[in-house]
């Protein structure tokens, strides 16, 4: 029987107190990070892969069906506006599609050949990196997708939370963080959920480092998109030209990014 699906340390759960409740919730949320810090060999050979080939053009592909799914698609989109890299460098594809991002769409994870007619339409080659997201390590439409990967020379990696799982067996990379037992039997949602959040935030944003989208520890090509953000970067390049704050914020506005301000300043 698979760890996912193993009975929870706990039971009688409809007669715990709250606090019982959040307590044992939180006890076995303790258990991710030990999990986590025993897969970065894994997870450093991965981004030191993925690392060339964006430079050559390439991007990566999240793959997921259910709540992996709709974390690729989360950790896809807030890299553009983060690191101000093109919509399209990170890209977080669900089974079932779009619509299955708020609401499930019945039997759609279980078309093993639907992934790959998904990953097509971005005329997928072999500079990208696809990376199959399901914490069983048996959803069809995943394996699918890195089976059919592998065939066309693409780099394939995963995140599960099984050992051994027939995901890791046709992936390049496995990345197995294994959180043993979810508190409610089976919902993946929590700590295996979690564990995913954590190790997709360690993918991109080192990704991001690597490729020059940091200066120091600043997110210095974020995207303009609100004030909070403009009054963000404004404060960056006072801190970095000493420039007051009216003169930091007109230039942040007119060149549009932190970095684009600082490059134009260099020799000024």
């Amino acid at each position: 029987m698979s760890i996912t699906e193993s009975s929870s340390n706990y039971d009688n759960l409809e007669q715990m107190s709250v606090r019982e409740l959040l307590e044992g919730i939180h006890n076995e949320d303790k258990k991710v990070l030990p999990a986590i810090e025993k897969v970065i060999p894994q997870i450093e050979k991965l981004v030191s892969e993925i690392v060339p080939r964006v430079k050559k053009g390439g991007r990566l592909f999240y793959v997921g069906a259910g709540t992996s799914g709709r974390l690729g698609i989360l950790d896809a989109s807030e890299i553009p506006p983060t690191f101000g890299v093109e919509q399209g460098l990170v890209i977080g594809l669900i089974a079932g599609g779009d619509q299955a991002i708020r609401k499930a769409v019945e039997s759609a994870e279980d078309k093993e050949d639907l992934a790959w007619e998904d990953l097509q339409k971005f005329n997928i080659n072999k500079l990208d990196t696809v990376v199959g997201i399901a914490a069983s390590g048996r959803t069809p439409y995943v394996i699918g997708a890195v089976k059919n990967a592998n065939a066309n020379g693409i780099l394939t990696a995963c995140i599960v939370s099984n050992f051994k799982s027939l995901l890791a067996q046709n992936v390049d990379i496995p990345i197995e963080p294994v959180v043993g037992p979810e508190f409610v039997t089976g919902s993946t949602r929590m700590k295996s959920g979690t564990a995913q959040k954590l190790v997709l935030n360690m993918i991109t944003t080192t990704l991001m480092i690597q490729l020059g989208k940091v200066k120091g520890n600043k997110m210095v090509n974020m995207q303009l998109t609100n004030e909070k953000l403009v009054m963000r970067g404004t404060q960056m390049i006072m801190d970095e030209l000493g420039f007051p704050e009216t003169k930091a914020k007109r230039l942040l506005l007119l060149h549009g990014s932190v970095k684009k301000v600082l490059d134009a300043t260099k020799n000024v």
